[in-house]
């Protein structure tokens, strides 16, 4: 297996002009060119060969070279078609990798880790394009996509609302979801000269290691994450008034108060106020009510 050859600006520019590649705004291309910040995802990913790499959005195969000295197995899904020549010849020399042309938010998954890794959990690596964060990370634990953890390139303000808690102005649905799944930590700011164009804004690489079980027991996780999503669709509303405006939920306003009077909170608490603990109790008290 060959060594990398790709992660600096010059060997990036030959592949790119060797195919005469344009980048594709609608894609949200943006390629990493710093072996020091590829080095580090690597690492902080704990990737061994035993393990298989699910790579979202491998570009010209930059970090898929990394991930293939690393992995037993990668599998790249990459949804520009123009990119695939380019990948087929950048990675030609690494046997272990698998390429599919996809949008990933079309992918089976899981079924894609029973056919590729035997049903056992796979690690998620990847440069992840900023449009599309959200639904692809969503997409994996909501999905209950089996995995051990996931590692990725995201914009930092989403780096930053996936690791937050109660009381912030970047609290929100992101963190709490992401938290009843996984426990976040950030590895490392990037800026944005590490990247191919560059960027508007910066950069941060974030690990979310899966929990064996989450932290709450709530009886019906998806009315949870309906009254999560009800309590900051309107921020500057109370509680009380987000959830009785939601389309997503049928409970009266008596209901709704009382349930939010057994957490012990006032009728003016608004939902960054409250605690996963707190949310999924209520959400406990509120099915009692269905």
């Amino acid at each position: 297996m060959r060594e990398p050859t790709l992660g600096n600006p010059q060997n990036t520019i030959a592949v790119l002009q060797k195919y005469q590649f344009h980048f594709q705004k609608k894609f949200g291309q943006n390629f990493l060119i710093d072996t020091h910040v590829l080095d580090k995802i690597i690492r902080s990913a704990e990737i061994t060969k035993d393990d298989m790499v699910l790579e979202i959005g491998p570009g010209i195969g930059t970090m898929t070279q990394y991930l293939a000295c690393a992995a037993g197995k990668v599998v790249a899904v990459e949804i520009d078609k123009n990119l695939i020549p380019i990948l087929e010849d950048t990675l030609s020399g690494y046997e272990n990798v698998q390429i599919i042309n996809e949008d990933v938010l079309k992918v089976d998954l899981t079924e894609l880790s029973k056919k590729e890794n035997g049903g056992r959990p796979i690690k998620v690596v990847a440069n992840l394009p900023y449009y599309i964060t959200t639904p692809i990370i969503m997409g994996l634990f909501e999905n209950h996509v089996p995995l051990k953890s996931i590692t990725v390139m995201v914009q930092k303000e989403v780096a930053d609302r996936m690791q937050v808690g109660p009381g912030t102005k970047d609290y929100g649905a992101l963190s709490l979801a992401v938290q009843y799944y996984a426990r976040p930590y950030i590895v490392a700011n990037v800026p944005p000269n590490c990247f191919m164009p560059r960027p508007k804004v910066g950069s941060a690489v974030i690990r979310l290691e899966r929990h064996e079980t989450p932290p709450v027991q709530v009886e019906d996780e998806k009315l949870m994450f309906r009254i999560i999503r009800a309590s900051f669709n309107q921020r500057r509303k109370t509680l009380a008034n987000g959830l009785k405006n939601s389309p997503e939920l049928d409970f009266s306003r008596e209901e709704i108060e009382t349930a939010i009077e057994s957490l012990g909170k006032g009728a003016s608490v608004r939902g960054e106020a409250l605690t996963l603990e707190e949310f999924a109790a209520l959400s406990n008290l509120l099915i009692k009510k269905e």
